[in-house]
């Protein structure tokens, strides 16, 4: 039986290693709805890209784990629905009752508090074997953020929809190594992601390999450097990660894109502005709370349709070759 929150020692664990996973967040029946959801956009992509002839059949037999790597083998447009280009990917009803469900909020309250923001953009992460951008090298999430945020808390929430180990391509953390600060990192890493080299990693800090069920979260900091291996088994390591952080932390709730502007203070520049924050729980202000998938598309679509306000700009310098 899950837990409804984090217990002590959990929280005591994120708080003293910058990572803590927990197993049964998600029920199997919770994850279906969203693995069904993808397989109708993969689906649905698939009978197009063969009625255009650009792939053979469709693979509508294989299982939920293999079928992407079969159709991405013949024609690698089968991807963009999913994983998008700029924003998180597809965005349908399945994955706005997941990311606002409310075990993951329950366990997120028990390191943010009651008052919580979440990020509108949410990657969905198809690992398969030998896929380029599946590897993501070492790095911090706040190594994409805003440095003004480097002292405030957003918790990622790595999540799987499969058993992950380390054959298939779970996460590696580095414990404690969020106690000391935003690394160096460089432009164009692996994958054209940005990248810890291993010079500028702390020393002395030993790798851990997280496995995580599916239905559980590898929850970790925005400073817990994290990095996610090539993998070469004959599966696809479904995965998605979101975001939240206290309503304290800057954030763009309740503004359009056209509203940023670059020398407001800076308590009012979102940690990362070209992604919409919405209130997904809030006791003092229940009427702010985005409760619906409509409400969520419509705003994550004005991000969209609008145009995105620019990312930070850290000052990071290319890897050296």
């Amino acid at each position: 039986m899950r837990e409804p929150a984090m217990s002590a020692a959990q929280v005591k664990h994120f708080t003293e290693e910058g990572w803590v996973m927990v197993p049964d967040v998600y029920t199997d029946a919770d994850l279906q709805p969203i693995r069904d959801e993808i397989t109708d956009v993969i689906d649905t992509t698939a009978r197009q890209l063969l009625a255009d002839g650009k792939i053979e059949q469709t693979y509508a037999d294989e299982p939920f784990e293999t079928r992407l790597t079969r159709l991405y083998q013949e024609c690698e447009e089968i991807l963009p629905p999913i994983v998008g280009k700029a924003g998180g990917g597809h965005s349908g009803r399945a994955f706005f009752s997941f990311i606002a469900h409310p075990s993951i909020l329950a366990h997120v309250q028990s390191l943010v508090g009651d008052e919580i923001v979440g990020s509108s953009v949410y990657r969905i992460r198809p690992k398969m074997p030998s896929y380029a951008k599946g590897a993501v090298p070492w790095h911090q999430d706040s190594g994409y953020f805003n440095p003004h945020c480097d002292d405030d808390l957003v918790v990622t929430c790595w999540i799987p929809l499969v058993d992950t180990h380390a054959d298939n391509g779970c996460l590696q953390v580095l414990p404690r190594a969020h106690r000391t600060g935003v690394s160096r990192h460089y432009t164009g890493g692996q994958g054209g992601y940005l990248e810890i080299t291993e010079e500028d990693l702390p020393n002395r800090l030993e790798p851990v390999t997280v496995p995580v069920p599916a239905g559980g979260v590898l929850f970790m900091t925005n400073l817990t450097p994290h990095r996610s291996t090539q993998h070469e088994k004959d599966i696809v390591r479904w995965a998605t990660d979101v975001r939240y952080q206290s309503a304290a932390v800057p954030n763009n709730v309740g503004q359009l894109p056209s509203d940023y502007d670059a020398e407001r203070p800076l308590y009012e520049i979102a940690c990362y502005p070209p992604e919409a924050d919405f209130v997904v729980q809030s006791p003092s202000k229940p009427d702010d709370v985005v409760a619906t998938w409509g409400q969520f598309n419509v705003l994550r679509q004005r991000y969209e349709d609008e145009g995105r306000p620019p990312g930070p700009r850290r000052g990071w310098e290319p890897i050296p070759q």
